[in-house]
């Protein structure tokens, strides 16, 4: 692809490159990320050849400083998340960090991470070479050009207007930087984006720095909050600021960034960082004696998570975006190619849905994404706990019909700009967020809730489902092009996967057919733009016939569930809702306690259970009218947390984990949703049936493993004789075998039930079995079993058994 133009509206490296500190780090705490880290570094490492152009790269390894007990056991955690991938990463001891850093004060060091290869990079030089590498293969380079406006054309092309001229392009990308937000806004978008400062501090020669034979490693010392490198023979480092101190360039964001800004800096604050100043001279004494020669403060750009925003954006056609890059330049080579991949083949190269700028919606205020943006930069080295919660900015205006009811009872947690209960509160609990690399105080309450949907019944709040409307003349066509499931009849509803041109799974819906030619489709709470972006796409590309309309915010969902939901329910309605009338996977609609309501017969939890659909105004009323209904068979409220433990007892998947856009359908053992042999030749139908010709080389299992007080999350490092062979994908604590449960990726070969493995957590492997799945049957698997045992005794009575039998 080489008709390629990039506009700069001043000069290549204005704004944030020119003056950032050029950290570059194969860590990350996420997953994916990493790769885009390893890919960067690795591009660095060879720019200089491929371009003869001089970068300035240092790779002397960093180490991450652990000086608190809990430090030492998030190193743990992430080591078992890094084990299964390319990147090097060892977990040290006192005695190697200072072998690797002799000007540490190591009184209050307990632990090291360490990252070989890791290091720092100029960041002008990267930029020229990146350009001269770019002018190689034919891309154009136009400088200084500032885009005035931009228009959308009815057939999804583009005219870019500049001083100029207009240029007319396939698709657009803005990686423009803190000026991202003046682009969106030529089109209608307010990108959630702020501009704040970041100050370092540059040291003169420092005597003992001149004195050592190699580069001292980075050094980040994660209770002090700064990182500190070496720069020449004296020291470079930069704090990150609390969310009260640091500071927001508020002027920015309510009158734009001022026009003629492009290399200039904000004037230092040496009181704002003086306690990281200080925690830094504790560490690395030398300081002390060190005088400071340069202070530079400069705008970089912050989104609401820290987080980057990268792909297409949804509602605007060939409209991409890279913008919101806190840490640009280690992403900077990894994300490039990452989009260029995707533009190129129409589909991401591996899952980050973590990035994607459809993540947020219209609740993403200007002040909700100032005050997110505070937290995120004041927590930048805060201890990174599995299902971690903010709380900066909550609750935002996207708020269920039950959050007024439900918000003194439970722990809520944030689900893309919602609130939703993980895990309800009784008398003598422990209350609260209380985040932990072990069991913590829900543990016992999560397990008091799963034993109220087993044994009784119980409501959860399901309103953050993402819901959209289907149809038109052509629904029908365009869903059988998108599904590879077929299309379910009227009145009934079934689970079914959109997969990309390659196979891979790129997002799971439930799909019901509500009338002749019109659907409901329901996926999870972070999928919402993210899956309707594919659909509006691929129903624009094709021509197709239908109206495609997000329903999300305007519907509530009642999950209720549990051997008593029927009889609960029933007292509500004159509508039948018997096992023999209202079959499991069917929907229909009326009236419970006079509310509209479409009822689907289905549960995440695999009891038996419906989820209730009706307008968000209805939700506290028809809540409150089930609780009432349920007095008489002890009904109570129940979470995320404990509808998870069920789901993974019953062994069903969740897309972002068992299934996403890193894996095939076949492998994630969909099999049975997969319909090679439907008449529609759907997305991905191709790709499947080759990844079936040529076999399987891992495949998803279910393990069994018992640990001491703490349980598998998924992304642990799973071992066989010594070696990493995979990885788990989610787990937690079964209640009612009283041990561990997981869902893991391993190679084939290792598959099979009863095959011997290890999981490592917190540093300890612990065995693990792989089993036969489920381990706890479904309501319908039951209820099937309980019918075929009675036709089963009927028949042995009748002397027809072996005809019975086989009609089973």
């Amino acid at each position: 692809m080489k008709d390629v133009v990039l506009l700069e509206k001043s000069e290549l490296t204005a704004g944030s490159t020119w003056h950032a500190a050029g950290l570059t780090t194969y860590f990350h705490p996420g997953i994916n990320l990493k790769k885009i880290h390893h890919y960067s570094i690795k591009l660095y490492e060879t720019l200089e050849e491929e371009t003869e152009q001089a970068v300035g790269f240092h790779n002397p390894g960093s180490i991450r400083i652990a000086s608190t007990p809990t430090r030492v056991d998030e190193f743990k955690y992430q080591m078992t998340r890094a084990g299964w991938h390319a990147t090097e990463q060892y977990f040290i001891g006192p005695e190697k960090v200072q072998e690797l850093c002799p000007l540490l004060n190591m009184e209050k060091v307990l632990a090291g991470l360490y990252n070989p290869g890791d290091g720092h990079i100029d960041p002008y030089s990267l930029t020229m070479a990146l350009a001269a590498g770019a002018r190689k293969y034919g891309a154009l380079l136009n400088y200084p050009v500032q885009v005035t406006n931009l228009n959308s054309r009815s057939d999804g092309t583009w005219e870019v207007e500049t001083p100029l001229g207009v240029i007319r392009a396939n698709r657009i990308v803005n990686t423009a930087g803190f000026w991202a937000r003046e682009i969106g806004k030529m089109i209608g978008l307010q990108h959630p984006l702020i501009p704040v400062h970041h100050q370092y501090v540059v040291t003169s020669t420092i005597p003992e720095v001149k004195a050592l034979k190699k580069e001292l490693p980075v050094i980040r010392d994660l209770e002090g909050s700064y990182y500190l490198r070496q720069e020449r023979d004296g020291l470079l480092f930069g704090p990150y600021e609390s969310q009260e101190k640091m500071k927001i360039q508020e002027s920015w964001v309510t009158n734009g960034v001022p026009p003629g800004f492009g290399k200039e800096l904000f004037e230092s604050d040496l009181d704002r960082i003086m306690e990281h100043i200080e925690a830094a001279m504790a560490m690395v004494p030398v300081l002390k004696q060190a005088d400071i020669i340069n202070t530079v403060a400069g705008p970089i750009t912050y989104s609401p998570d820290i987080l980057p925003m990268v792909g297409p954006h949804q509602g605007v056609r060939n409209y991409w975006v890279a913008i919101g890059f806190g840490y640009g330049i280690i992403h900077a080579g990894g994300i490039g190619k990452y989009l260029s991949d995707w533009i190129f083949n129409g589909e991401p190269p591996f899952d980050l849905i973590e990035l994607d700028p459809n993540r947020y919606g219209k609740w993403t205020t200007t002040e909700y994404t100032a005050i997110k943006a505070r937290e995120s930069y004041g927590f930048n080295n805060i201890i990174g706990y599995p299902k971690e919660e903010r709380f900066a900015g909550r609750p935002t205006e996207r708020a269920s019909g039950l959050y007024e009811v439900l918000k003194s009872k439970c722990s809520m947690g944030f689900h893309a700009g919602w609130e939703q209960p993980h895990w309800f509160y009784k008398p003598g609990d422990e209350i609260g967020y209380k985040p932990s690399f072990q069991r913590t105080n829900w543990f016992e309450p999560v397990g008091r809730e799963y034993q109220q949907v087993v044994e009784k019944v119980g409501v959860i709040d399901l309103s953050p489902f993402g819901k959209f409307k289907i149809r038109g003349k052509d629904s029908v066509k365009l869903l059988d092009h998108l599904f590879a499931n077929v299309i379910p009849k009227v009145g009934t509803t079934n689970i079914s996967h959109m997969l990309t041109p390659t196979g891979k799974v790129y997002a799971e819906l439930t799909v019901s057919q509500l009338y002749p030619g019109e659907f409901m489709l329901i996926t999870g709470s972070g999928s919402e733009l993210h899956d309707l972006r594919w659909i509006e796409e691929e129903s624009k590309a094709g021509g197709y016939n239908v109206e495609i309309k997000n329903i999300t915010d305007e519907m509530g969902v009642l999950g209720v569930a549990g051997p008593y939901a029927r009889k609960v329910l029933q007292k509500l309605t004159t509508e039948d809702l018997s096992a023999a009338t209202f079959k499991f996977l069917q929907t229909r609609h009326f009236k419970f306690s006079d509310i509209d309501v479409t009822a689907i017969r289905i549960s995440y939890t695999g009891e038996l259970g419906w989820e209730l659909y009706h307008k968000k105004e209805d939700s506290a009323a028809l809540y409150n009218a089930i609780m009432e209904a349920g007095q008489e068979e002890g009904i109570d409220n129940f979470g995320t947390y404990a509808m998870n433990v069920l789901r993974l007892e019953k062994a069903f998947r969740a897309w972002g984990a068992e299934m996403n856009c890193d894996t095939n359908p076949l492998e994630a053992g969909l099999e049975y949703f997969i319909k090679l042999n439907k008449q529609a030749d759907f997305i991905g139908k191709q790709a499947v049936k080759q990844i079936k010709e040529k076999g399987l080389k891992r495949r998803l299992v279910y393990l069994t493993l018992k640990t001491d007080n703490v349980d598998p999350e998924g992304n642990e490092s799973v071992w066989y004789n010594g070696k990493v062979v995979g990885n788990t994908t989610s787990g937690s604590y079964s209640y009612s075998t009283q041990q561990s449960l997981a869902f893991a990726y391993i190679p084939t070969e290792l598959s099979k039930a009863g095959q011997k493995l290890e999981v490592e957590l917190l540093g300890k492997k612990y065995v693990a079995a792989v089993i036969q799945e489920p381990l706890m049957l479904t309501e319908p698997t039951k209820e099937r079993l309980q019918r075929k045992d009675h036709s089963h005794k009927e028949a042995e009575a009748s002397g027809g058994i072996d005809k019975t039998i086989n009609n089973f």
